[in-house]
């Protein structure tokens, strides 16, 4: 690396960066003389398995990529969807004088810088260029001030990168082993999962609690206005001195924490408000004291994606998807950061606008300064705000749609944070009367009143329970003074129970990990995107909800890796890891530590580099995944649920069970994956285990004289043949099963032998037309259908099926094809206006199920999502979400082959075809499955 250099007159310079829509905007920067061409994410990664591993390499080596013997080397290789990529940089690089490596100023980025350095092994002058925003001064000034590579920063990335790739491959195994095949573990995302896990198990231990209080709405008696009502409402705070229980006084096991509260039930609080019917109430005390409320912090990353989360819908992923635009286009700073520090080119430009828009009154005299950093924070970034010296205005910026939101809400924040404090007052007001039995009631009202917004003209923070009170709500409460007279309106008897937990959501668990310093800020969109697409949790509007298989899964690890998913462990080692990063532990002690064990580190280096040497690690990773027979399989996957019933995860799925198998009584029935484990209770056990379920016998078809049963399949129920144990089931002479799904109107313990014998009939031939193509009646997964080529007609009942004639038939296709529905169904739910395309958003049945719409994009329900259920904010975030994926890719069509006469051909010849057809389709899916495996390599999302 060369030292840093003012760039010479008349070279031509390459300039690497991430993206392609970066190196776009970057290109227009910097004109003639500067090649732009996009490293396209990582070129170089460890290997994805043992085939990508040099010959050279035997052993563990092959299966880990990583030499654990010696010093944890790691087997660098070229993505094989890099390779092109790689071969262009090398070309661009053989004409030019100078080398730019303009990667993300984070640990990622400058990896990849290292990474680019290595493969591509330039002769010439080589410059690490780094920036924090996109505009045209930050790119030329950044060009005119390079800097060296932090070497430090590749060796902190490359340790977690090694620590997660051992973690992974040694515990995921073991996963597949115990639990189910394709599941995996990681170092963050096993910690997230487990958090959402004890969540729901703190919901299915929770017992409500009932409990009773009083709301007085009392008068002052004079008339009142906006500034000075006439009335307040109180609520019943003392009887006799004693506090009246409220929600927060009860455990979850639904009892009283403490002794020194009164409980009022319905009974005691009817007899109450009964006896305070004719009380006269007095005013026995005022307190009023100044309020003030100062701006919040700019956006770090994970503020901004609480925020994005409560006040537009977005998931943490969308959210960083439409930051990633805004930051490439230009329009903000970078969006990974730890760091809520503005510039003082940002703090001029956010006090000018202030001044602007608000007047002078809302600037504080002196800039706001928030130096704060979350611990260990890693870069040296600004908090995320509009980029330039000068902040564009949303309407300035020509943005639509999210890209427009989430810009504004960044723009705002910024702004609000360089303003003055809201100020005002706020009061608690007591209330006192002696009940006709004697007893003395006390009743509470407070209330806020803002004199001076401040800060809020511009922002109000949002809140994760939907029922806060946000800062900018005033409460007003009339001008009263103690010893006033009051009268009683009404005083009305309230009942409440406690509520379990509340699931987290997306931003809540963002909240969560962060505040227990588990992972990095700006990895928390991708764990979660994680642990979603792994089924370990699913969402039910905005809750995370665990499903049975994450049960299992923590169950195991608890268990067996219970260091590994504790939290303040997982705390520690991101602190090692750091600590490594400064250069105040070396990594190869410290990994060996992590992996052999305590004897292994202390030879190897000693406890002061692999660790805070307390005696956290005791054994090691691989000492933890060898003794694998004290796992048992069925005892970590099997969870009581009470009155003998067990809920067990198999390998295809949840399924309650009472009893042993192959025993008399015993009972068994599948669980829908997608119910929220708390509500898997006896009595809905019950109803599962009472359902029909297993194999029907209906009879001997007497044709074939083969057994035909029904059954409860994955995909619904379906009646089949049970063929003779001679039947061959492979080879070019294998005899299929008949099967065939069972109409939506039948049921599993009323269909007959002759429903049966009717169904595998199907699909059934009606006749051909007048040019001899022939026209089938069949049973589809949308209902029943007619099929003639490649034109398929709905049929309107399921017994047309066996009784429409070929002239019925001829006649429905002599009409017109209907290119839609001729009387569009009503929607199945209306959501309100979108907030981005201000369109009516409904919930529609769709061929591939529900989905939401609003007009011009439609996002299909996910798992757990229901139309009774959905809420509006979930219906938007899903919308946001497609919409920052952007539209999909059109893959080009082969042309249509021409349409001949169908003729009966030899059977040989169908065949033959079937085969050509068949080796089609095979070539196809396999270009298919290489071209989105490449995609997904191309686009994976940093991850822990």
């Amino acid at each position: 690396m060369s030292p840093t250099s003012e760039t010479a007159q008349g070279g031509r310079r390459l300039v690497i960066v991430e993206s392609p829509a970066k190196a776009k905007t970057i290109k227009g920067y910097l004109g003639p003389g500067y090649v732009v061409e996009a490293s396209v994410g990582h070129i170089r990664d460890l290997p994805s398995g043992a085939a990508e591993v040099p010959e050279k390499y035997t052993g563990e080596v092959r299966r880990l990529g990583v030499d654990v013997e010696h010093d944890f080397q790691p087997i660098y290789v070229v993505n094989a969807d890099k390779k092109a990529q790689v071969r262009k940089l090398k070309e661009q690089l053989a004409g030019v004088d100078e080398l730019f490596l303009a990667t993300d100023e984070d640990r990622e980025g400058e990896a990849i810088a290292w990474h680019l350095l290595e493969v591509l092994k330039p002769k010439v002058p080589v410059h690490r260029m780094v920036f924090h925003e996109i505009t045209k001064d930050a790119i030329q000034e950044a060009v005119r001030n390079p800097r060296e590579l932090n070497k430090r920063m590749v060796d902190a990335q490359e340790t977690r990168r090694i620590l997660d790739r051992l973690y992974g491959y040694e515990v995921s195994p073991v996963l597949w082993k115990k639990v189910m095949r394709g599941l995996s573990a990681g170092r963050v995302q096993s910690v997230a999962t487990r958090l959402v896990v004890e969540r729901e198990r703190e919901r299915i231990a929770f017992r409500s609690a009932e409990y009773w209080d009083l709301t007085g709405t009392f008068s002052t008696g004079r008339a009142g206005d906006s500034s000075d009502p006439s009335s307040l409402v109180a609520r019943l705070n003392t009887v006799d001195g004693a506090r009246v229980a409220q929600g927060r006084d009860f455990g979850a096991d639904g009892q009283l924490k403490s002794a020194n509260v009164l409980h009022l039930d319905e009974e005691k609080a009817r007899a109450l408000a009964a006896s305070l019917t004719d009380t006269s109430f007095s005013v026995r005390s005022v307190e009023s004291k100044p309020y003030r409320r100062s701006p919040y912090a700019p956006f770090r990353t994970t503020t901004l994606q609480q925020e994005a989360s409560r006040k537009l819908g977005f998931g943490a992923k969308a959210t960083m998807q439409v930051a990633q635009k805004l930051y490439e286009n230009g329009f903000i700073t970078y969006m990974r950061t730890d760091s809520t520090v503005l510039s003082d080119t940002a703090v001029s430009a956010a006090r000018a606008q202030v001044t602007q828009l608000y007047g002078a009154d809302y600037l504080p005299e002196k800039p706001r300064v928030y130096a704060g950093k979350v611990k260990n924070a890693q870069e040296a970034h600004e908090a995320i705000r509009p980029s330039g010296d000068r902040f564009r205005t949303p309407a300035e910026t020509g943005l639509t749609g999210d890209q427009f939101r989430l810009y504004e809400l960044i723009w705002k924040r910024t702004v609000a944070s360089q303003m003055k404090d809201a100020t005002g007052n706020s009061v608690t007001v007591k209330i006192g009367g002696r009940a006709a039995d004697g007893r003395d009631a006390e009743f509470s009202a407070s209330g806020k009143t803002i004199t001076f917004h401040g800060f809020m003209k511009a922002y109000v923070e949002g809140a994760d329970d939907p029922n806060a009170e946000l800062d900018d709500r005033e409460r007003r409460l009339p001008q009263v003074s103690e010893g006033d007279a009051l009268s009683a309106e009404e005083i009305t008897v309230d009942g409440h129970a406690t509520k379990p937990p509340a699931r987290y959501t997306e931003a809540s668990l963002v909240k969560e990990l962060e505040e227990r310093e588990i992972g990095r800020p700006s990895t928390y969109a991708s764990i979660i995107g994680t642990i979603l697409d792994r089924g370990y949790v699913f969402k039910k509007g905005t809750a995370l909800v665990p499903s049975f298989l994450s049960f299992a899964v923590v169950n195991l690890l608890e268990k067996h890796f219970g260091r590994l998913v504790d939290y303040s462990f997982t705390a520690k080692m991101e602190d090692d890891l750091d600590r490594i990063a400064r250069g105040e532990a070396q990594a190869v002690p410290w990994l060996k530590r992590f992996y052999f064990g305590e004897g292994e580190a202390s030879t190897a280096g000693g406890a002061a580099d692999a660790g805070n040497g307390d005696g956290d690690h005791l054994g090691g990773l691989k000492e933890l995944v060898t003794d694998l027979g004290a796992i048992d399989a069925r005892e970590i996957s099997s969870f009581p649920v009470g009155d003998g019933i067990m809920l067990r995860v198999g390998r295809y799925g949840p399924y309650v069970e009472r009893g042993e198998k192959d025993t008399e009584g015993h009972q068994r029935a599948d669980v829908p994956e997608d119910l929220p484990p708390d509500e898997l209770t006896v009595a809905h056990a019950e109803e599962l285990l009472a359902k029909p379920s297993g194999d029907f016998e209906l009879g001997v078809d007497p044709v074939s004289g083969n057994q035909i049963v029904a059954k409860d399949g994955r995909y619904g129920p379906y009646v089949t043949e049970i063929l003779p144990e001679d039947t061959p089931k492979t080879g070019k002479n294998a005899v299929k099963p008949r099967t065939a799904s069972l109409f939506k109107s039948m049921a599993l313990d009323t269909v007959t032998l002759e429903d049966a014998l009717k169904l595998m009939s199907l699909p059934r031939v009606v006749g051909a037309d007048a040019e001899g193509v022939e026209i089938t009646a069949q049973n589809g997964r949308y209902g029943p259908y007619l099929k003639k080529g490649t034109d398929s007609r709905s049929l309107t009942e399921e017994e047309q099926l066996f009784t429409i004639t070929l002239e019925e038939a001829l006649a429905i296709y002599a009409q017109p094809k209907q290119r839609g529905r001729a009387a569009a169904k009503p929607p199945l739910k209306e959501l309100g206006v979108d907030p981005v395309s201000e369109k009516p958003v409904v919930v529609k049945d769709g061929r591939f199920g529900p989905y939401v719409t609003d007009g011009e994009t439609n996002a299909t329900l996910r798992t757990g999502d229901s139309v009774e259920e959905i809420t509006p904010e979930r219906g938007f975030e899903l919308l946001a979400e497609k919409r920052a994926k952007g539209p999909a890719k059109k893959t080009a069509k082969k042309a249509p082959a021409k349409k001949t006469a169908a003729k009966k051909a030899a059977p040989a010849k169908k065949t033959a075809a079937k085969k050509t057809a068949a080796k089609k389709t095979t070539t196809a899916k396999t270009a298919a499955t290489k071209k989105t495996t490449a995609a997904k390599k191309t686009t994976a999302a940093k991850s822990e």
